[in-house]
């Protein structure tokens, strides 16, 4: 069965994702088998895994674990119940040192699915590396969550009173989401100070473009806000772009701020609407560099381009904010993104449960590898907790009253007098 790829800040953000209503980058790119005819036993369940790994993982060496040895390890014992076996299988798993490559258990590979009894908050979090705290990436724009003031950078200690210590993020995905109007309780840590809110839960629905003309001085320049890498991102940016030069507009800013990633085509298809010629993108599996994307000569534009970044940039957005970059195509504006190149293949399993697998890697158009590094704006510009709750209460994000964006105007319209 075909699967399409996908570019995740990691799976681990990618659950939180599924939380919109749209599905939103998972739904095109779960390459799901189905389900066996019959129930596997718990052992089967664990050799199904090992052998989803033997096959496409992409580090050969499985980082220097004898494979071989752990699929007799863990085969060859007798599982009295799945979650004896589940347990096996994460610890099977860990042999890899690679977090992104992780097992669902069937009530959390669920969470990852449609649901149209569900609704949600629009939060997108992460497990801390260093602490395995799991801390907000970023609420999703205009969601409950980024109306109730959550901001990036929040720790979520608390889900409806319970700790979240220990908690995988897939089963904190699933406490977040809930039916229609429905409220949740969250516990937040913002620096040293505890902040508990109640969100109620919506249908989230969303596009993932919007764009407009704003008028600056003697120019017109064109705003597009690109939220997602989904299947129709591709569509809806191209009918922004031919709709915006229909107007006469002078140059572009590209906002890309929070965007979490998505599919991977999607990254390189909007990537060629603003790049005539070059490198965009290429990608590393375990037999070395399997695919590299190049532009095809026909970018919808050529006029000046800023795009805004910030740490919440991640995966297909940092694989366009790079191509765009490091091709001399734009000029970069805002903080560091957050640094994630990972490829990756999710699969369902016989029994209902769920793997992530990391088939391989991405690398920028220079061949920079900028896991946990980022890419750095060429104008840094940062945003305060106070200045960030003041756009959320005010709605001025992508405003003038937005420094990233009022800065990002002043850029760009140098930018054009140059021309």
């Amino acid at each position: 069965m075909k699967q399409n790829l996908l570019v995740t800040t990691t799976v681990v953000a990618l659950t939180t994702l599924v939380m919109t209503a749209a599905l939103t980058p998972v739904s095109q790119s779960l390459g799901q088998q189905s389900q066996g005819a019959f129930k596997q036993s718990p052992t089967q369940v664990v050799d199904e895994v090992w052998q989803i790994v033997q096959r496409q993982y992409f580090d050969p060496t499985f980082n220097g674990a004898d494979w071989q040895a752990v699929r007799q390890q863990y085969v060859n014992r007798s599982y009295s119940s799945s979650e004896d076996a589940y347990k096996a299988i994460r610890q099977m798993l860990a042999k890899l040192g690679d977090r992104f490559t992780r097992f669902m258990s069937p009530e959390e590979f669920k969470a990852m699915q449609v649901n149209s009894e569900n609704a949600a908050i629009g939060l997108n979090v992460r497990a801390s590396e260093k602490t395995q705290e799991l801390e907000v990436i970023s609420p999703i724009e205009d969601t409950p969550a980024y109306k109730a003031g959550i901001l990036s950078g929040d720790v979520l200690v608390k889900i409806d009173g319970q700790s979240t210590q220990g908690l995988s993020v897939s089963t904190a995905v699933g406490r977040l989401r809930g039916k229609v109007n429905t409220p949740v309780v969250l516990t937040i840590r913002r620096g040293q100070k505890p902040l508990e809110f109640k969100i109620v839960r919506e249908k989230i629905e969303f596009r993932p473009v919007s764009y407009q003309v704003e008028k600056t001085g003697k120019s017109n320049i064109g705003y597009i806000r690109l939220k997602q890498f989904s299947a129709t991102a591709g569509q809806e940016m191209n009918q922004a772009i031919k709709d915006l030069e229909s107007k006469q507009v002078a140059g572009y800013i590209l906002d890309l701020r929070s965007n979490p990633g998505g599919l991977l085509f999607s990254s390189v298809d909007i990537a060629r609407m603003w790049l005539n010629k070059g490198t965009i993108v290429s990608t590393v599996d375990r037999q070395g560099e399997m695919a590299r994307e190049q532009a095809n000569g026909r970018a919808l534009t050529n006029k000046p381009l800023v795009i805004i970044v910030n740490e919440g940039t991640a995966s297909g957005a940092e694989i366009l904010t790079a191509a765009l970059h490091e091709n001399d195509r734009a000029i970069l504006l805002g903080v560091k993104t957050i640094g994630y190149n990972t490829i990756q293949s999710v699969r369902s399993l016989a029994d209902g449960s769920g793997i992530a697998v990391t088939v391989a890697k991405w690398r920028t158009p220079k061949g920079q590898d900028i896991y946990n590094l980022g890419i750095v704006p060429d104008v840094v510009v940062n945003l305060t907790p106070d200045q960030q709750q003041a756009m959320i209460q005010k709605r001025s994000f992508g405003t003038m009253s937005d420094p990233q964006f009022s800065q990002a105007v002043e850029k760009l319209t140098q930018l054009i007098q140059k021309e």
